[in-house]
């Protein structure tokens, strides 16, 4: 895999039942696209919210693109300890179907998080997010994908934003 081929996922956790509906509306069609385009590789997170919309699209698109590989970048070995019981559970299928998972700290650290989003930034031409706020990790791993000079999409943008940017990001 070469990071021309690949693009990673960067999104806030708490997105509201809409967000994520419209984001997996989304990430659908833009996957497909990509997919013809040979970017095959496909690094998420692996947080709740975005990251596992971003997930389970990628999974699903393997359906249509059998040559469609998904990385999972955790932060550390047990990111999951104080998720709900559900998420857990879902998020745990997710592993089973994902091609690879790296897991780059073994315990939760103060800066586990920053050196995940980096790690996926750095093996990636692409990043798409889900980017509402001027803070956080998410802003943080969106400008740090810009100095790099990832091409970036921001599937939150308004629907007349978004309808002409996806021809723009590669």
């Amino acid at each position: 895999m070469t990071r021309e081929k690949s693009c990673c996922f960067t999104g806030h956790r708490s997105l509201s039942e809409e967000a994520c509906r419209l984001a997996v509306r989304r990430l659908a069609p833009l996957i497909s696209s990509l997919a013809e385009r040979g970017i095959t590789t496909f690094y998420a997170g692996g947080a709740i919210g975005f990251d596992l919309a971003a997930s389970v699209s990628v999974l699903n698109a393997k359906a249509l693109h059998p040559e469609l590989t998904l990385i999972l970048a955790l932060p550390c070995r047990d990111h999951m300890l104080r998720w709900r019981a559900l998420d857990r559970e879902l998020f745990q299928q997710v592993m089973k179907r994902a091609d690879e998972t790296v897991y780059l700290s073994e315990k939760y650290t103060r800066g586990c998080m920053q050196i995940r989003n980096r790690y996926m930034v750095d093996r990636s031409a692409f990043c798409i997010c889900w980017l509402t706020e001027s803070k956080g990790g998410t802003y943080q791993t969106v400008r740090y994908a810009e100095k790099k000079g990832l091409g970036i999409l921001n599937l939150a943008r308004g629907e007349e934003d978004f309808a002409a940017e996806p021809e723009n990001l590669l």
